[in-house]
């Protein structure tokens, strides 16, 4: 048999999640000048969270402008001063965090009718997505660990895992698809129940074998990744995106891609960041939603925001498509993007 040597590709599409915010007066100056690209306001935000430490309540972009929250007046002119708008709020972000990590500790007190928490960055709060007339259960649930700042969102519509179908860039586990997520030195990552939930069968692609199981993990985080085998040359391109040339993680409200073979490249914006989802099979923490379009055969597949991977594809319902973050994967199997 003649074995093919063919490249492992990402697929990507863009995705959204955010609300129109005003910009307030003291943005005056930012707004007269060209707002720089979502990379350079990413890195911005980046520098900005460590420079204000406790004082950083979190950023997000809106109207072409990155938006800063501080819970401090007197640290508003060091955001201005970044070029960036400046938001006073009640609670860092460091306190948001804590917030969703206590209702984690609680997970397995949570409703059945509780499908998702997480950090609401835009209204410094935490939101939470409930079946319909689940809300009072809802609030409960977090009062139950102190928390007390919750939006509540009824939604008939709950959050599934989008397996078992061929995603973008297919491969086989067994008798079921997932997709390629982004190459790294020596295979490529992918979401943690293409393993846990398939049984974890041969790995093959195109029907050649591809290699076997690197580590996993479903679930809690939902990532994977594949070590491959033989002629396989993974490459740093997203499949009907582009090459790949780094991983820094993109503000809330920039654009992003993600590609599938079910849904093809489809766009939208980064949502609210840090949410937990609790699917029917197992609850993942620190997902990132977007709305971009996903359907099953999707996961696994790449979320790419202006050439920087971002995360795979997890689950989510009509609406939403949650991701898991890249980097986490990254660190935790010590992997290295292969950039293109």
């Amino acid at each position: 048999m003649t074995t093919r040597k063919t490249a492992l590709l990402a697929s990507a599409g863009l995705v959204a999640l955010a609300v129109a915010i005003p910009l307030s007066s003291s943005a005056s100056a930012a707004q007269s000048a060209a707002p720089p690209d979502e990379v350079t306001m990413a890195r911005t935000a980046a520098s900005l969270s460590s420079t204000l430490g406790d004082d950083f309540g979190g950023s997000w972009l809106a109207d072409g402008h990155l938006v800063v929250a501080v819970t401090d007046a007197a640290r508003a002119t060091e955001v201005t001063g970044a070029g960036a708008v400046a938001k006073v709020v009640r609670h860092s972000s460091a306190e948001l965090d804590s917030m969703v990590a206590g209702m984690n500790t609680a997970e397995a007190k949570a409703p059945d009718s509780v499908t998702v928490w997480g950090v609401d960055v835009r209204n410094n709060a935490v939101n939470m997505t409930v079946l319909p007339g689940a809300a009072a259960a809802g609030r409960a649930f977090a009062a139950s660990v102190g928390v007390t700042d919750v939006r509540i969102t009824e939604s008939a519509d709950a959050p599934h895992l989008f397996a078992d179908i061929q995603g973008g860039e297919p491969y086989i586990i067994g008798q079921s698809r997932c997709s390629v997520g982004f190459s790294v030195n020596g295979g490529f990552v992918t979401a943690g129940h293409c393993e846990a939930l398939t049984g974890g069968g041969a790995l093959s692609k195109d029907g050649v074998a591809l290699g076997e199981w690197g580590g996993s993990q479903f679930p809690g985080s939902d990532y994977a990744w594949v070590r491959t085998i033989g002629d396989w040359n993974p490459v740093g391109q997203v499949s009907g995106v582009g090459a790949v040339s780094g991983s820094q993680e993109a503000a809330t409200g920039a654009g992003v891609s993600k590609s599938g073979s079910t849904t093809g490249v489809t766009q939208g914006t980064i949502g609210a960041k840090n949410q937990t989802v609790n699917y029917p099979e197992g609850t993942i923490t620190g997902l990132t939603a977007t709305n971009a379009l996903c359907q099953p055969g999707d996961s696994g597949g790449s979320f790419i925001s202006d050439g920087q991977a971002q995360g795979v594809v997890s689950g989510g319902n009509s609406f939403t498509c949650y991701f898991q973050p890249v980097n986490p994967i990254l660190s935790a199997f010590g992997l290295s993007l292969v950039t293109g």
